[in-house]
């Protein structure tokens, strides 16, 4: 086991995670999309299937559930590929696209209130903290490493 490195040095490679300082809040955002993507697959194909998990008569703005179910799965795709630009690539464009895509689906969540109130508020909150974990980071890769002339 390699000794601690004193405050402010360098870790020795290969003992610090990734070594890309900032990777945490991405990998949890990514972690956030696939989990979102995950939840609104089940609750489309619940819905398109006409379930017996959503409440019966509700009214929505614009559709009926089985609209709303294949809305919610289209978000599911575009969580998951989001996600893996976010933790695959690490790249720019996916981070804003999954601030979008999220935003996106926290109004879709409102809109689709009136089928599951809590559950639906529950989504919005896992929405607005992977919005923050995605504009928290500080930075491209190559401005927030040492010595990169940035």
């Amino acid at each position: 086991m390699a000794a601690p490195a004193p405050h402010g040095a360098e870790p020795a490679a290969g003992t610090r995670g990734t070594g890309r300082p900032g990777s945490g809040p991405l990998t949890f955002a990514g972690v956030l999309l696939v989990l979102s993507g995950a939840l609104n697959a089940l609750d489309g194909i619940a819905a398109i299937a006409r379930s017996h998990v959503f409440v019966a008569g509700a009214p929505y703005l614009f559709g009926d559930l089985r609209a709303w179910g294949w809305a919610m799965l289209a978000l599911a795709v575009a969580h998951l590929a989001t996600a893996y630009g976010v933790l695959v690539a690490r790249a720019q464009w996916a981070r804003w696209t999954g601030v979008v895509v999220l935003g996106l689906n926290a109004f879709s969540q409102m809109a689709f209130a009136p089928s599951y109130p809590l559950w639906a508020v529950t989504l919005v909150a896992i929405d607005v903290i992977g919005i923050y974990a995605l504009t928290a980071h500080g930075g491209t890769e190559r401005d927030s490493v040492p010595g990169s002339g940035a």
